[in-house]
């Protein structure tokens, strides 16, 4: 983007009568600049994520109804979508996905919108796009967020294992991706078995969706790397810490290839982008348990510039308070330091931020402006 930086708009959580949450988050939208997009018979993804069950940090569904009014007065057909995971879990098909939605109140009666899982049944459904970059030639891209004529992201910021945060950017990247674009991006970042921590329990061949994990001779987990899709949920499931992320390959090539899809979903695309900066777990929404909040709610951001919103959101983290009890808090966080490299210091996401920027997807610079 040609501009020195991009307006990002905020609320915090401070509410009174006659100005509720409801209230300030509509003058947030508008204020944004959502009018300006032309969404007259438009069809208007509102890309998301619901929430793995067991995991209740996800954004509630009663703030979504209020998106979905704004799209529909302006004559958008608005839809909620995301895309089936690589992992075994609750959102591995369409079947489990949609009863997983509805068990979390995504319910049309509440968000005022139907739910339509992008990748289809068995996650088979995508269109290549082409975007000839760095690291993909193509992006598998889920046919419902692909074919959509508008796609608005509704983000939960939180923690992520391997991208250091998840936002706007994992929400349309990763999240844009059908299961064939999720293996695509985590090609470059197959885990590996630590022998030594490992009991023989079986709890990750029985979670791997690809049968990549099997019993080696000496009865430890043994992966196929030949077979493994990266997906991760092998470490997710391992309560030993057993299994972990192989830090001899470029993980961070991962972080970009999310850069790279998330180009490709809002190519020739109108886009805006809401993030709720709330129970901001120290894990992806995609684990079947959140832990405690790392930092109090913060607020809601707004903006038509996905990586303003992220590096927004970022500092807004950095710069609040610790949660006693937390998991920052647990392992003695020390205050100014980046809260998303001490829980992964492995994970660029800063180098991910600069990445995303060269493509031309918004700028790492930004306004912050404050709505009351």
């Amino acid at each position: 983007m040609s501009k020195k930086s991009s307006d990002v708009y905020f609320i915090d959580m401070v509410t009174k009568s006659g100005n509720n949450l409801f209230d300030k988050i509509k003058k947030l939208i508008a204020s944004a600049g959502f009018d300006k997009l032309d969404l007259e018979k438009k069809f208007t993804a509102l890309k998301m994520h619901f929430g793995e069950p067991g995991n209740f940090a996800h954004i509630r569904p009663v703030f979504v109804s209020i998106i979905s009014e704004l799209v529909k007065k302006k004559g958008g057909i608005p839809f909620l979508t995301d895309t089936n995971t690589m992992y075994t879990g609750g959102r591995t098909n369409a079947v489990d996905h949609l009863e997983s939605a509805e068990k979390h109140g995504f319910l049309s009666a509440v968000t005022g919108c139907p739910v339509i899982i992008a990748d289809g049944l068995r996650g088979t459904e995508y269109k290549n796009v082409e975007i000839n970059l760095k690291y993909c030639k193509y992006a598998k891209i889920g046919s419902a967020i692909a074919d959509s004529d508008v796609i608005i992201t509704v983000n939960h910021f939180k923690g992520h294992d391997m991208t250091g945060f998840g936002g706007a950017l994992k929400n349309i990247g990763m999240g844009g991706g059908s299961r064939a674009g999720k293996a695509d991006m985590h090609s470059d970042s197959k885990p590996i078995i630590d022998k030594k921590k490992c009991i023989s329990c079986g709890i990750c061949i029985e979670a791997c969706a690809v049968k990549a994990i099997g019993s080696g001779a000496d009865s430890k987990a043994s992966i196929d790397e030949d077979i493994c899709a990266g997906c991760g949920q092998c470490i997710a499931v391992c309560n030993n810490k057993a299994v972990r992320i192989n830090r001899n390959k470029d993980v961070n090539i991962v972080i970009n290839k999310i850069a790279e899809y998330s180009y490709a979903a809002l190519k020739d695309k109108k886009h805006f982008h809401i993030t709720f900066i709330m129970d901001v777990s120290p894990n992806c929404d995609c684990w079947s348990h959140n832990d405690a909040p790392i930092v109090p709610n913060i607020g809601v951001l707004a903006s038509f510039d996905p990586v303003a919103i992220d590096q927004a959101a970022v500092d807004l983290v950095n710069n609040a308070p610790v949660i006693v009890g937390s998991q920052l808090d647990r392992e003695g966080y020390k205050a100014g330091n980046d809260k998303f490299l001490t829980l992964y210091p492995k994970s660029d996401w800063k180098g991910g931020i600069e990445y995303a920027a060269s493509l031309g997807l918004g700028n790492s610079k930004y306004k912050l402006i404050k709505i009351e």
